[in-house]
């Protein structure tokens, strides 16, 4: 296999975890971070101990807090920045990025101001970028120790992918290839508001019955807005979809779940946040879902739901007592895949 040297942009839990992955394939991997303090702490001590506790960095790991020096001569820049940085980020080092330099995206969100994927944004600001996103069910918890894990790659360039595709693969972290962008960002995303709301159910005290109802109406409605916005409806019922759905619904490593069981149990957004700790992308993602859901004039109930308990104070079990209580429908309403998405 051939090694590459790869920037990962954002020493989070999912970065800290990924530049293991790719240090484990011998790549040179650079990790950037713009804390000092948190540089200090991991080259002291070796251990991520805010994000990922208790989990070895090796020194074959270096270690940036000038991320000139981080992306320079390097083939790949990964991103593992919270959603809503993504375009300072890349405003920051435009100017030292080289044309062959591919951008991969690990970030699970849409930006808010502007409701662009983030291969849109990367578009705006790096017209003509090899551009890949990676996504799936994969916990940092979980990849960090060699956990099997899988998860698919997506480019509208077969020959990205399949470098990204190269780079990642190892006998515990297995990739798979899509061409559709599209699906693979949306569907990374919306998961994070459908967990938000089985977080809170489970917050409220019900079981299991209720958090695979959220689940498979919760693919629906991300497979229909998925579809409205150009993407392709088998891309939901893969790794990017059901898969990272299925993982972040049910797991306690999942922020967006544990934020979720939070507010069920009666906490406020400012308890929740600062209990948390981290960043927690389904706040802000069912804000811009709930935007795009009107803007397209797609009918999405539970986002709607979770939408009005987040920033309009509603009652969680009003909510749910909404939900249960719609109109009666046909379960098999028709979604029509418009899309024709190919290499």
């Amino acid at each position: 296999m051939n090694c590459y040297s790869i920037a990962v942009l954002g020493a989070g839990s999912w970065g800290t975890a990924l530049s293991l992955v790719l240090n484990s394939n011998n790549h040179s991997v650079n990790l950037w971070m713009r804390n000092k303090q948190q540089y200090t702490n991991i080259s002291a001590t070796g251990e991520n101990t805010k994000y990922l506790p208790q989990i070895k960095i090796p020194s074959t790991i270096n270690l940036f807090t000038d991320y000139i020096k981080a992306i320079e001569n390097t083939d790949i820049i990964l991103l593992t920045v919270p959603t809503q940085k993504v375009r300072e980020v890349i405003q920051s080092i435009k100017p030292f990025i080289k044309p062959h330099q591919i951008i991969v995206n690990a970030a699970k969100g849409i930006e808010q101001k502007s409701q662009l994927r983030i291969s849109q944004v990367i578009q705006e600001e790096l017209p003509n970028q090899p551009y890949a996103v990676l996504s799936g069910p994969s916990h940092a918890e979980e990849a960090a120790r060699n956990m099997p894990t899988t998860v698919v790659v997506a480019s509208e360039k077969k020959s990205t992918a399949e470098l990204v595709q190269e780079v990642f693969m190892t006998a515990q972290f297995r990739v798979y290839t899509n061409p559709d962008v599209a699906g693979v960002e949306l569907g990374g995303a919306l998961k994070n508001v459908i967990a938000f709301g089985a977080g809170i159910a489970d917050g409220l005290g019900f079981g299991d019955n209720a958090r695979a109802a959220l689940m498979t109406r919760g693919i629906r409605e991300i497979a229909r807005l998925g579809n409205a916005m150009g993407a392709n409806i088998s891309t939901f019922a893969g790794l990017s979809g059901i898969g990272d759905l299925i993982v972040t619904c049910t797991s306690m490593h999942s922020r967006n779940r544990r934020a979720g069981i939070l507010i069920g149990k009666g906490k406020n957004m400012e308890q929740t946040l600062q209990e948390i700790g981290m960043v927690v992308e389904g706040i802000t993602t069912t804000n811009v879902a709930y935007e795009l859901a009107i803007k397209y004039g797609i009918d999405m109930p539970i986002t709607e739901e979770i939408y009005k308990v987040l920033y309009e104070g509603r009652n969680p079990r009003d909510a749910v007592a909404n939900l249960m209580t719609r109109s009666r429908k046909h379960e098999m309403e028709e979604i029509v895949d418009t899309t024709n998405i190919d290499w």
